[in-house]
């Protein structure tokens, strides 16, 4: 297919998938393709996928459609998770030419140098257990802020997710060959880096290095200069020790602000989604933070309507959540997956409910996050500064998270600044 030389990039779903897509993105363009944007006329358009929520799928869908409007005779490829779970169905799509599952994704190159018109999509995928492979990848869309993935797959069994069968089991990078991709990012200006993993604080497994684990990254990323600034992307409460926070709290390089996920406040639920941890040890958690960092930024992952809450279940995970000095919340709503344990579990809660709840805690979330604003206000702290420009303004992030918008000035692009929090 050696006359198709401009290439399309469209990401559904994580930060993990962001910084997959740039790496994909890289090595086409090293080979000497031109990328286009998404909305461009391209000979071929990659699709990298996801499967957490239904609208993934459906989305996945309506955009081979759009390019089938909008270039009939390119080549539409789709990877990513929604591709190693669901293939065939994929396949099935008008439009679509290939499909590649978790083991091929980054042999992109290969698969599209022998891509050829045909009458049905081929499928390159393999059961998950042969997912084994761990690359490296990492998301540079300007020199800000940039998500460096050092894990991948996951060893857990949540009851309602289905990424396990998607990523396969947990691995990593290891500790040297992530030092090696922070002094490059380093190099090009990168001021702030993102670690991003499936399950993040499971570093140090299958990455042929014994002993090495996510504290030890983060004792070693600590010493690297050049790198001004690290976020970690999220971590499970139960892989959340005591000595990671204390870290944090006493580095001037990791930021203060954590993703943990929660899911529920109610025990009852947690044992019913096989989280491996209750919500005291969460509490813990937050407070051991909010002692040693009062400042620091506390997002939380929740999902509501999961089979078998009640609406006293509901209330439990309300007071819990309202009663911890968090920031804010990423509220999901339960969707069935395929495959999943959870389907066998009853009484399902009704959709309508569902989103009844998601907007009670969305409520809950806006308040805390202006309540965390607020008690910042007068403070100065960093802000890092991003280089779009809108309608004359620029936005960046303090070290705790906060989102500052401030007139735009050139100079300050990329720049970490001091600002007083009006």
């Amino acid at each position: 297919m050696a006359e198709a030389r401009t290439v399309a990039f469209h990401t559904l779903g994580c930060k993990l998938n962001f910084s997959e897509t740039s790496t994909l993105s890289r090595m086409l363009e090293n080979e000497g393709f031109e990328k286009k944007e998404f909305d461009e006329q391209a000979d071929i358009y990659v699709i990298n996928t996801c499967s957490v929520t239904d609208n993934a799928d459906k989305e996945c869908r309506q955009i081979v459609r759009r390019i089938q409007r909008k270039a009939p005779e390119s080549f539409v490829v789709i990877t990513g998770c929604y591709a190693q779970l669901k293939p065939k169905e994929i396949a099935e799509i008008p439009g679509v030419n290939l499909v590649l599952g978790a083991a091929e994704k980054f042999n992109l190159v290969r698969h599209i140098r022998e891509l050829s018109k045909g009458d049905s999509a081929k499928i390159c995928s393999c059961d998950v257990e042969e997912i084994t492979g761990f690359n490296a990848s990492y998301s540079i869309n300007d020199r800000t802020r940039t998500f460096l993935k050092v894990q991948d797959g996951c060893d857990y069994n949540c009851s309602f997710c289905t990424i396990p069968q998607a990523r396969g089991k947990s691995r990593s990078d290891t500790i040297e060959n992530v030092i090696k991709n922070v002094e490059h990012l380093a190099e090009h200006g990168v001021k702030e880096i993102v670690l991003t993993g499936v399950n993040l604080g499971d570093f140090g497994k299958n990455s042929n290095i014994e002993k090495e684990n996510f504290f030890d990254l983060v004792k070693e990323l600590d010493k690297v200069k050049g790198v001004q600034r690290y976020r970690i992307s999220s971590i499970e409460p139960n892989l959340l020790t005591n000595e990671i926070i204390e870290f944090v709290a006493n580095s001037d390089k990791f930021m203060p602000h954590f993703h943990i996920p929660l899911q529920s406040g109610s025990n009852k639920i947690l044992g019913s989604m096989r989280r491996r941890y209750k919500k005291e040890l969460y509490a813990e958690r937050v407070a051991l933070i909010k002692t040693l960092m009062p400042h620091c930024c506390i997002g939380v992952d929740v999902i509501v309507g999961f089979p078998g809450e009640t609406d006293d279940d509901f209330k439990e995970t309300f007071d819990f959540l309202h009663s911890l000095d968090i920031s804010y919340l990423h509220v999901f709503t339960y969707s069935e997956r395929d495959n999943t344990h959870a389907l066998s579990i009853k009484p399902v809660v009704p959709i309508q409910i569902r989103h009844e709840r998601n907007k009670t805690l969305r409520n809950l979330s806006y308040m805390k996050m202006q309540y965390f604003t607020e008690q910042n206000k007068g403070q100065t702290r960093k802000v890092l500064f991003e280089g779009h420009e809108n309608k004359g303004m620029m936005e960046g992030y303090t070290d705790n998270y906060i989102k500052i918008t401030t007139p735009y000035r050139k100079e300050w692009v990329n720049e970490i600044v001091e600002r007083t929090i009006y």
